[in-house]
């Protein structure tokens, strides 16, 4: 067996398994790349709330991170709940000029607040400028831009601003649920200068979502790491989630927001090659 490349995942444990670090793991399990983890935070979470976090000491995130670095030579790094704007700092210094796909964990599914003011800004100026990719929701794209997290502005064009912002990093902002089956959800791949890129895929109806932002982003940074190019990896993160979805949605697992499916063991969808288009900028809405 040719030795599989290593994703290193940075994040918060979940006690229920469907987000974080479990997340994380069983993604690239599932999509044939060794992971390596190092955890940020340690949480009593479960499908119907997060009931307490208890944040490890900077001093052992850096020890866990220097580990890794120094042993497995990760070909991708993915960040998920930092917890601290100290281990956020940590992170941008350690893991400037690695491939870098940063997830900016704000808000739980559940709906819980995962980051305050601070470490919002140590997103903004000390990770997301080293990132590779950044592959926030429209609401966590709006608060990283100082607007409201349930404001009015499109999707395609939070996309555009934020990349703007970051005058680097690549955005992939995620398209949200859909109550209509039939529907088509629409992630937004966009490069500073660059015409923005509509990715579409089918929607799925389901409650059992919980984690799902963790799965996407670890589904993109295993495709990264097996060698796919920035766009044919979005196109593939998609399309497994929205497979892993399908999976899940007849599970009865908890009294919340179920989880999203770890099971499968399909690596690489037959849908693989998802609907893309081109849209021209237009002005930037204030």
């Amino acid at each position: 067996m040719v030795t599989p490349p290593v994703v290193l995942a940075i994040a918060g444990t979940d006690a229920g398994g469907g987000a974080g670090i479990a997340a994380d793991l069983t993604t690239y399990a599932a999509l044939g790349v060794h992971g390596a983890s190092v955890v940020t935070a340690v949480t009593a979470q479960d499908t119907t709330a997060v009931h307490a976090i208890h944040a490890v000491p900077l001093s052992v995130v850096q020890a866990q991170l220097d580990a890794v670095l120094a042993d497995l030579a990760p070909a991708v790094v993915k960040t998920g709940m930092l917890g601290t704007a100290e281990i956020a700092e940590l992170v941008g210094r350690r893991c400037a000029g690695l491939p870098l796909v940063v997830d900016p964990v704000l808000r739980a599914t559940t709906g819980a607040t995962l980051a305050g003011p601070e470490l919002v800004e140590a997103y903004r100026s000390a990770l997301l400028p080293v990132a590779t990719v950044v592959t926030p929701n429209a609401a966590e794209a709006r608060v990283l831009l100082g607007l409201t997290a349930d404001g009015a502005t499109p999707a395609r064009e939070l996309a555009v601003r934020l990349a703007r912002l970051l005058r680097g990093p690549a955005v992939l902002l995620t398209g949200g649920p859909e109550a209509d089956p039939a529907a088509t959800c629409t992630d937004w791949l966009a490069r500073p200068g660059q015409e923005p890129l509509a990715l579409g895929h089918p929607a799925v109806a389901t409650t059992n979502d919980h984690g799902t932002g963790c799965t996407h982003a670890s589904a993109l940074a295993a495709y990264l790491a097996r060698g796919d190019d920035l766009e044919a990896a979005a196109v593939g993160a998609a399309a497994w989630v929205t497979a892993q979805l399908a999976v899940s949605r007849s599970w009865q697992l908890g009294r919340g927001r179920g989880p999203v499916a770890h099971t499968s063991s399909t690596t690489r969808p037959l849908n693989h090659s998802a609907p893309r288009t081109p849209v021209p900028l237009t002005e930037e809405i204030a």
